[in-house]
Formats: structure tokens, C-alpha cells, sequence
């Protein structure tokens, strides 16, 4: 229901704002603007995500069929059952589900956003298996969306290397705050997921998981925080790949090895990908042509305005507000949020405090409503119940936690 309301007010919001302007000021461009966005919008989600998705989910939903045919996925449920049986009381210790959603968080973290998706909504199927009602999005379903959408990522590379080519002195100096923030968004996203679900996280099997976690990523930014920017990329890009190589290699030997016939196997799990990708085109044309409608309409500025006049009279230091499109757009389209980013850094300058705490913003969070369109419409929920609502609480929170690290950090 989210969904269906979101839709119609982005619309809604759209025609309203191009109206007023055009009886107030007689202007007739911004008619033109929102009508030209939603054409492109909607070429954007088919040629430009949909159609190079299919060849990405048809290779790997091959592998993990792969894998799955030959044990491996129930290895990997098993190993983690334990921890994923708290969160997921819903899914069966043993399920598969369990180890493809730990292959989609594991790549999420290392930056593989190629290999993610195909796990992620494979496991969303997986999950949908488990659903009895098909069309409303189990609890189970909902805890790994918003924790997908916290954007847990160890390495930042994408916006290190935006940060180079635009001539920062430093540019892993965001590096600490930005996996500092997504990893605040992600706990906050489990805490508050659990509290609705009625789930109890103080119990040793999940302290021990979430600690180690912690410890983990901890180690990792103390031993890069005192690298150059130039081995950090390459251990990242090193690790990412060979991971990802490793995974694919892996599959298939161990698929020999278990006498499976690996390349048929990988074909009848690879003509899924197709399928998949042609039943999340209606979502993500929807859902990003309105959104392209929202923003040409300009009420995303009149809503950045609005709030640093709030800011303004609170009291505050709202040296931070700049930097707010970037916040607001991150749950609505990463693309956008990527190109305000780099449009505040070229403004203000890659080294100045809105330029770093726009990749703060960037790198805290993923993209809750294109998320949601994406893996929900791949099978078919329509009643999303509080997954946006709890997803965008968590964005908030890590908005919030960016502003404080930008400042104790750059300011």
C-alpha cells in the first residue's frame, strides 16, 4: 500500500506544482520538463537497467544453480543458521534462502553490485517459497529488503574514485565515515526491523554474530585507514574480483566433482534470468518515472528550502544543509543522489565540508524505493506493508549519523 500511495503523490505533487507555476507565472516549461523526464525515466529503467540486468541475472541465477545442485548453498544455510534462525525465525535453518542471502550481503559488502542483485533476488524468491500469502511481503521478506537497503559496504570504491578524479588532496579521506555511517544504518535498520517482528536480538547467537561483525570491520578500517588511497583501491578491487571469480570457479568444480552435469544445470537456472528481468520492468518503470516526475516538477527543491528555513529558525548550525539533496535523493534514485554528489563537490570543492559529507550521505545508504520495486516486483508483492516505512526510518537515522560524523570528522 506504500507503494500505491508514494506512486500517486509523486504524480499528483507533479501536476499541482506545473499548474500553479503556470497560473502564477504563466510558465509552461516545467510541463515540458516533467513530460520529457518520464520518457527518458522510462527508457532509462528498460534499456538502461532492466536489459543489462538480464544478461548479469541469467549468468549468475546459472551459478547458483549451480551451486545449489551441488550442495554448497546448504553448506552456507547451515553455517549461518544459527545467527540468520534469530532474525529470520520464519526460514528453516537448513533452507537455501539462508545461504543466498548471506552470498548477497557478502558481495553487497565487497562492492559487487553485479553478482548482489542476481543473489539477492534469487533469495527473494527463495523467501517467497516460504510466503503464504503470495502477495503480501512476509516478515522474512521485509528484514533482508531493509537490510539490503542499508547499503552495508566495507570499501566505498566508486566514491573514492569519483573523489580522485575531481581532485581531492585526500580522497579516501571519507573512507572511516562512510563505512562507519552504512554500518549505523545497517544495525539500526536490524534493530528496528526485530522491534516491529517482535524479535528479541539480546541473546548470545546474535551478540556474538553482531560482535564479530563489528570486530571485523573494525580491524578493516584500522589496518586501510593508514593505507594510500592507491592500495586501497587495489586490495579492493583485488579482493572484490577474485572473491567473485573464486565463487564462480568454485561452483562449477565443485559441481564436477559432485557429478553434476554442470552446464545443462547452469542453463535451466540461467533461463530464469530472463523471465525475472522482464517481471520487474512494469515496477521500475513506475516507480522511477515518478519519481523523475517529483523532481522536474521542483518540489525537491522547494522541500530542500523548506528544510534549512527549519533548520535556520531551530538555532542550529545548518552549515550541513547543502548537502541535504544528497540525503533526500539517496532513497529515491542512486543515480540521482551520484550526480548531486558530484555536482556539490564541483560547487563547493571535493575537500570542503558539504563536498565530503555529500559522499558521507552517498556511501550510508542504498536506494530504499528503487530496492523495494526492484525485488518485491520480482515476485509479485504488492502489499509491502512496513518495509518502506521501516527502511526509510533507518535512512533517516543514517542521515542523522553522517551529519555527526561529517562534523566530527571535516568540520
Amino acid at each position: 500500500m506504500a507503494l500505491n500511495y508514494i506512486f500517486v503523490a509523486f504524480f499528483v505533487i507533479a501536476f499541482l506544482l506545473a499548474t500553479l507555476k503556470f497560473i502564477l507565472t504563466g510558465d509552461v516549461q516545467t510541463f515540458k520538463a516533467i513530460t520529457e523526464g518520464m520518457l527518458e525515466m522510462a527508457k532509462v529503467a528498460v534499456m538502461d537497467i532492466a536489459l543489462p540486468l538480464t544478461g548479469v541475472m541469467t549468468f549468475f541465477l546459472g551459478i547458483l544453480n549451480v551451486g545449489e545442485k551441488a550442495g554448497i548453498i546448504n553448506v552456507l544455510a547451515r553455517f549461518i543458521g544459527p545467527f540468520f534462525n534469530k532474525l529470520f525465525p520464519e526460514v528453516p535453518k537448513d533452507h537455501p534462502a539462508n545461504g543466498q542471502m548471506i552470498m548477497n550481503f557478502s558481495a553487497n559488502m565487497l562492492g559487487l553490485d553485479n553478482a548482489a542483485t542476481p543473489f539477492g533476488l534469487k533469495a527473494m524468491q527463495s523467501l517467497q517459497e516460504l510466503n503464504p500469502s503470495k502477495d503480501t511481503a512476509s516478515n522474512a521478506q521485509i528484514m533482508f529488503l531493509v537490510l539490503h537497503t542499508s547499503g552495508l559496504q566495507i570499501i566505498p570504491l566508486s566514491i573514492i574514485a569519483q573523489r580522485a578524479i575531481l581532485g581531492a588532496a585526500s580522497p579516501s579521506d571519507v573512507f572511516i565515515p562512510c563505512v562507519v555511517g552504512t554500518y549505523v544504518t545497517t544495525v539500526v535498520s536490524m534493530i528496528i526491523t526485530a522491534t516491529w517482528q517482535k524479535i528479541n536480538l539480546f541473546n548470545r547467537t546474535v551478540m556474538l554474530g553482531l560482535g564479530s561483525v563489528t570486530a571485523f570491520i573494525g580491524l578493516a578500517l584500522w589496518y586501510l585507514s593508514g593505507l594510500p588511497k592507491e592500495q586501497i583501491e587495489l586490495i579492493s578491487v583485488l579482493t572484490g574480483n577474485s572473491i567473485l571469480l573464486f565463487i564462480v570457479a568454485g561452483f562449477l568444480f565443485w559441481g564436477m566433482y559432485k557429478k553434476v552435469n554442470v552446464f545443462e544445470t547452469f542453463i535451466e537456472g540461467a533461463k530464469g534470468g530472463f523471465t525475472t528481468s522482464v517481471t520487474i520492468i512494469p515496477y521500475l518503470v513506475g516507480l522511477l518515472v515518478a519519481i523523475s516526475a517529483f523532481r522536474n516538477c521542483g518540489a525537491m527543491d522547494y522541500l530542500i528550502e523548506g528544510l534549512k528555513w527549519l533548520f535556520s529558525l531551530s538555532g542550529l548550525n545548518t552549515d550541513f544543509a547543502d548537502a541535504l539533496p544528497v540525503a533526500l535523493m539517496k532513497p529515491l534514485s542512486g543515480s540521482g543522489a551520484r550526480a548531486l554528489m558530484i555536482d556539490a563537490m564541483k560547487e563547493f570543492g571535493p575537500d570542503s565540508f558539504i563536498g565530503r559529507l555529500v559522499c558521507i550521505f552517498n556511501g550510508s545508504a542504498d536506494t530504499t524505493l528503487y530496492i523495494v520495486a526492484l525485488y518485491f516486483g520480482s515476485v509479485g508483492i504488492k502489499n509491502t506493508r512496513y518495509a518502506i516505512v521501516a527502511g526509510l526510518i533507518a535512512d533517516l537515522i543514517g542521515v542523522l549519523a553522517g551529519i555527526w560524523l561529517g562534523y566530527l570528522f571535516f568540520h
